[in-house]
């Protein structure tokens, strides 16, 4: 059994240990964690690959690659402090004698306390990573398995997927990794609702209009265009970003902040999303595709001009749905989810739309009050409301109440990463997704991708640059009202 330590010595074994994330995130977070002095003094760092690098080789490239990306100036002596905690083990993932060999390496550096593997690969390589893991007896009550998204393409690989870790791991071992979970203002969401009386009374159908919850990039496949064509914004970020940014503003109050309860009432919610039958679908559902344009003065191409893209694909690299939650809170008060790259801007962000009064006191009144909670690329909560222009003339403006998450406490926090790396090491499991709640996710988009699979869906043009296609303003529009940039 999993249970949350104070400060354990750890084994942390990064499987994946060349790629991308590691370099771009994970080593960051972690040396941000280090410097802080949140991490036992034993504790150590494995980087895992394919590669004959050996230790010498891994630090050199974590020098060039992993260093950049730290937050602030990272001292030499801390640094180098932070790279005595690092080695580099040449490792098959498919390979059990390789494990044999894993198993031997922790082993000998004494007694240590917790094991974590984190699977930062393709996830073709989950189950037979878990399996050697398990065949050289590395799945001990202190093991602890991190997996990262995706985690499968629909219901029946992610099935597949979470069967065999379930016969590896137990449950409370599986931490699936969603990093917005583990930012500030996501973690402020709940302490503004559950820890003042002010919004709780208000937070259900009779004083909220609409909810929005966007998550935009400004980036490109960049690359990946392979993957993408594979994946899609439906599934690279609704069922899984978006559907859990959606629990967080629309769960009950849990009993307490354990892991179970909280997850208890995330997956209420995506049990009570209304399923959208096909003409649901049509109506309610918005597949974009980004067409050459320029971001921020830059031309880019066009998505089918990418690298290894379909010159004819139909992936769509913009969605945006209208979803409703069938329940007494929530019935009858839209939910409008949206994603999409090569957006204006890297924006990420929820606003909760509250009702207009009911009678109209003061001559040219603007719009209703809004509760916008930011999480890229600056985290802060803003209370859009009404005040009185100054002057003789009884006019009200509107103004911002803000709240700038990122200096409380004179700026003292961790990235979204580094939080959730340090509940990884602590044994805290609520902000990770446990597996029913992945499985109503997938269950709840399933429809769509079926629907646009077999109608063979052309996805409606945008430039990049833009805000998305006019469809996905129109979606609003039925509902009297518009996106938050449109205000």
């Amino acid at each position: 059994m999993s249970h949350p330590d104070d400060n354990p010595v750890f084994d942390m074994v990064l499987f994946g240990g060349t790629g991308d994330l590691v370099m771009r995130k994970l080593l960051p977070a972690l040396f941000q964690a280090h410097v802080s002095g949140q991490l036992h003094e034993g504790g150590r760092f494995w980087a895992v690959g394919r590669r004959d690098l050996g230790r010498a080789g891994y630090l050199q490239k974590v020098e060039a690659e992993a260093r950049p990306h730290v937050n602030g100036k990272a001292g030499e002596a801390a640094w180098q402090a932070f790279c005595e905690r690092i080695d580099y083990l040449q490792l098959d993932a498919e390979d059990p004698a390789a494990f044999q060999q894993l198993a031997e390496t922790l082993a000998a550096q004494n007694e240590r306390g917790v094991a974590i593997f984190y699977l930062s690969t393709a996830p073709r390589y989950f189950i037979p990573i878990c399996r050697n893991l398990a065949a050289a007896g590395l799945n001990g009550a202190h093991s602890r398995v991190v997996l990262e998204k995706p985690l499968g393409t629909d219901l029946a690989s992610s099935n597949t997927i979470n069967e065999a870790v379930a016969e590896c791991f137990a449950e409370d071992q599986v931490y699936r990794i969603d990093h917005y979970l583990g930012k500030e203002a996501v973690q402020n969401l709940l302490a503004l609702r559950f820890a003042n009386v002010l919004f709780e009374p208000l937070w259900q159908r009779q004083w909220i209009d609409s909810v929005q919850i966007t998550i935009a990039e400004s980036l490109g496949v960049e690359g990946r265009g392979e993957f993408y064509e594979g994946t899609g914004a439906l599934r690279d970020m609704v069922q899984n970003h978006l559907l859990q940014l959606l629990c967080m503003v629309a769960m009950e109050p849990p009993a307490s902040l354990d892991a179970d309860a909280v997850r208890n009432e995330k997956l209420k919610v995506l049990k009570s999303l209304k399923p959208l039958s096909e003409a649901d679908v049509a109506q309610q559902v918005v597949y974009g595709q980004y067409r050459e344009g320029a971001i921020r003065g830059q031309a880019v191409p066009a998505y089918r001009d990418e690298a290894n893209v379909a010159p004819d694909s139909r992936t769509e690299t913009f969605v945006a749905i209208k979803a409703e939650i069938n329940n007494w809170r929530w019935a009858g008060v839209p939910f409008f989810l949206r994603t999409g790259k090569r957006m204006q801007e890297k924006l990420a962000e929820i606003v909760v739309q509250f009702r207009d009064v009911p009678l109209q006191l003061f001559p040219g009144s603007a719009a209703p009050n809004r509760l916008v909670i930011r999480l890229q690329p600056d985290e802060d909560i803003r209370l859009f409301m009404q005040a009185k222009q100054p002057g003789n003339a009884m006019a009200v403006t509107s103004t911002v109440l803000s709240l700038d998450v990122c200096n409380i406490d004179n700026g003292r926090h961790a990235d979204a990463y580094q939080r959730l790396l340090l509940d990884v090491i602590h044994g805290k499991l609520a902000l990770f997704m446990r597996r029913d709640e992945l499985v109503a996710a997938w269950e709840w988009v399933t429809p769509i991708m079926d629907y646009h699979a077999r109608h063979n869906i052309e996805p409606k043009p945008y430039m990049a640059g833009s805000w998305g296609p006019a469809a996905a303003s129109a979606l609003l529009s039925k509902n009297q009202s518009a996106w938050h940039e449109e205000l």
